[in-house]
């Protein structure tokens, strides 16, 4: 059994077992339940497939829920960086970034 979730204004294809890098998740984040014991719960279930059973949601299935353990709270990316320059000219600029991302594991699918 797989699910498609959304959260962080991306698409995750999930299945029990499976271990994805999601956006930084925060307290106040509104398509997800952060619990006190480490368990998140995702709301924006897109799309359940079973053996012979597809269920689709317009856009999202009611009532269904995918659960996942708190793996790594605020782990970084690797590090992007942009360099701009003008030929013939000392003008040079250089930008950093490592993008904060949650580690977590899918432990349940609830339909």
């Amino acid at each position: 059994m797989y699910a498609i979730i959304k959260t962080g204004s991306k698409q995750y294809s999930v299945e029990k077992g499976d271990t994805i890098d999601v956006e930084l998740l925060k307290h106040d984040t509104i398509d997800v339940e952060l619990l006190d014991d480490g368990v998140i719960k995702f709301k924006n279930v897109l799309l359940v497939s079973g053996m012979e059973n597809v269920k689709m949601g317009t856009p999202y299935l009611a009532g269904t829920v995918v659960q996942a353990k708190l793996v790594k709270q605020d782990a970084k990316g690797p590090k992007v960086v942009a360099f701009k320059y003008k030929r013939r000219k000392p003008i040079r600029r250089k930008v950093g970034h490592r993008q904060r991302y949650t580690r977590v594991k899918i432990t349940d699918i609830l339909d």
